[in-house]
């Protein structure tokens, strides 16, 4: 499901895009958390509580293709630079391993259609298991 327009906290010119107001995103999403079964797609994972996730998938990129990638969307700038920038600096993947327990965080490859196919059969593997071992 995708977040409804209350909880922005207004739109950032520089990076063009809204500005999410962290405590209501996390007040939604809890109840359905609780309930399991969902998956958070974020660039970013500090603001979620540890207890929402079993694992912690990280995508990352080789910063030229995510230079011409983010190019290619529109991204100039600073909004370009800090994003090649993060990935230079791993900096998602280590905002992960802070947030939560570093065993349930993985980092996988995410360069080329085949990196997706594979990415998706490993998450789909995964989720299989955990269900098998936990029901």
């Amino acid at each position: 499901f995708l977040l409804p327009r209350q909880l922005y906290d207004g739109y950032d010119e520089e990076y063009q895009c809204p500005i999410l107001d962290e405590d209501r995103v996390v007040d939604e999403l809890d109840e359905k958390m609780v309930e399991g079964g969902v998956i958070v797609d974020y660039h970013g994972c500090d603001l979620f509580p540890e207890r929402w996730f079993h694992i912690v998938f990280v995508l990352r990129t080789d910063n030229t293709q995510l230079y011409t990638r983010l190019e290619s969307r529109g991204y100039t700038g600073k909004k370009l630079q800090d994003n090649v920038q993060c990935e230079i600096f791993q900096t998602i993947y280590e905002e992960a391993t802070e947030a939560y327990n570093e065993e349930i965080v993985h980092q996988l490859p995410s360069n080329t259609p085949d990196d997706l196919e594979r990415n998706l059969e490993q998450i789909v593997q995964w989720t299989e298991q955990w269900t098998k071992d936990h029901n």
